[in-house]
């Protein structure tokens, strides 16, 4: 028998963006434990916004599990919060949303890298030199010291967790870096991104270093702001798709916008401006490669006879994926592929 370190993961009741908190139980198994092995456990509800100090037990149910290859004999379990009852939690986004494991999502998670309330390689007042050579850069006085450093971690960590983890870079704005998850599969896509954001803030804490995920956190500056672009497809938009039914459902999203924009990340006026590669927020459009777009559409996508993906650029650093990806599904599935 081995004792194994198993690390629940859960978000809390907190809003508009939940937090993700995090215990561990010892148990012991013959072998590395499959979800049904593992049990239910309870948590203290009125210490996350969850319940009421009278009556504050709360159950997580594991849904999903990974390797953690930073403990020894270490297993991360994501978890959704139930009742006592086991009715889900009035704050359990994942149990709500449809899922479909022919729906497959790319979400491009941006963020900053923050020490003593500013981006790292940000001078103590006023501003490092302009955006221009960060985006994709490399060398000190682009990235500093640090910051590649953690990404690489970053990178191997997810990797040995199992996370389909895609890649990383720099991005626009100093102290600005983006990584990449793919899943087919709403809730697996979701979990995946959720537990990666985990590992970056767990590893960030022996460098002292805070991420920020705030949609616009340098405010009303000529500085990106941060998104989490979904990439989308499902198995008739990958195999039958058609000019046709991209155009019904184009027209289906713009119908939606005010319900997409409400689940897609907090404070989002603030950086759907219609500049740096936005949209605004008050309108909805497309457009072939057109990173200013409500909706990117490939080259490849129209040149496949509109088969593929699409890319929604509206979602933002902040959002929960489980809610981005369900309303996705949702409008897709109100357009008919007959």
């Amino acid at each position: 028998m081995t004792k194994y370190k198993l690390e629940y993961l859960w978000l809390d009741g907190y809003t508009p963006v939940p937090n993700i908190r995090g215990k561990t139980q010892i148990k012991e198994f013959d072998s590395f434990p499959t979800l049904e092995q593992l049990p239910l456990w309870g948590f203290d509800g009125s210490s996350t916004k969850q319940a009421e100090g009278g009556s504050s037990d709360c159950v997580l149910k594991p849904v999903s599990l990974f390797p953690d290859s930073q403990r020894k004999n270490g297993i991360i379990v994501m978890c959704e919060v139930m009742m006592p009852d086991l009715t889900p939690h009035p704050s359990n986004m994942r149990a709500t949303i449809l899922d479909d494991p022919g729906a497959w999502f790319g979400f491009e998670q941006e963020y900053f890298f923050y020490r003593n309330g500013r981006p790292i390689g940000f001078p103590e007042s006023g501003y490092p030199a302009p955006q221009g050579p960060y985006y994709t850069g490399v060398g000190y006085s682009n990235v500093g010291d640090m910051a590649r450093k953690i990404v690489e971690e970053h990178l191997d960590i997810c990797l040995d967790a199992g996370i389909n983890h895609e890649g990383i870079n720099a991005e626009v704005a100093k102290g600005q870096w983006e990584f990449q998850i793919f899943g087919k599969g709403s809730k697996k896509a979701a979990d995946e991104m959720w537990v990666a954001r985990y590992l970056l803030q767990r590893l960030t804490e022996k460098y002292g270093v805070d991420i920020e995920y705030h949609c616009k956190p340098l405010g009303n500056t000529d500085w990106n702001g941060s998104g989490m672009h979904a990439n989308f497809s499902t198995t008739y938009l990958r195999e039958v798709g058609g000019k046709e039914y991209f155009e019904k459902l184009m027209k289906a999203f713009a119908d939606t916008r005010e319900d997409h924009i409400a689940v897609y990340g907090p404070d989002n006026h603030l950086r759907l401006t219609g500049l740096h590669e936005t949209a605004s927020i008050h309108s909805f459009s497309y457009g072939v490669a057109d990173r200013g777009a409500s909706i990117r559409v490939p080259h490849s996508f129209v040149n496949n006879n509109y088969r593929g993906y699409l890319e929604d650029r509206r979602p933002n650093s902040q959002g929960d994926p489980y809610q981005i990806a369900s309303r996705i599904l949702k409008t897709v599935a109100s357009v008919p592929t007959a």
